[in-house]
């Protein structure tokens, strides 16, 4: 069963989140902060990462510039899921690694096309 890992500093979007992924078969975990979620990848890598960008302290922008850095985890599948539709910030994180950007509130079929380009689900 695919894993992924939700960061996002808001316990009720996360909670949403994971029971949206729940749908589709994958087991979600929760990290409120990217210094959080590192810990909890190098225990155990998820199959996909759902990643807030405007967080306390270190944000998406630096999270997902650090994650790719670390070997094995270039590849990681890594959706950002933002309240941010300024064009400029989709385009930032694209540009560092993000596999896609959707706008919350999360749609559900935006997710399911997400998690089928990156092979996920069927």
């Amino acid at each position: 069963m695919p894993s992924a890992l939700v960061i996002d500093d808001k316990w009720v979007t996360a909670s949403s989140h994971i029971k949206i992924l729940s749908l589709f078969g994958i087991t979600g975990q929760h990290a409120n902060t990217a210094r959080n979620a590192v810990l909890m990848i190098r225990e155990k890598k998820p199959d996909v990462i759902l990643l807030d960008v405007h967080m306390p302290g270190v944000d998406g922008f630096e999270f997902i510039k650090y994650i790719h850095q670390l070997p094995g985890y270039q590849d990681l599948p890594i959706f950002v899921v933002t309240s941010d539709d300024q064009p400029e910030t989709a385009d930032l994180m694209r540009s560092l690694g993000a596999q896609e950007v959707l706008i919350k509130p999360l749609e559900i079929d935006e997710l399911e096309n997400a998690l089928r380009k990156a092979k996920l689900i069927k």
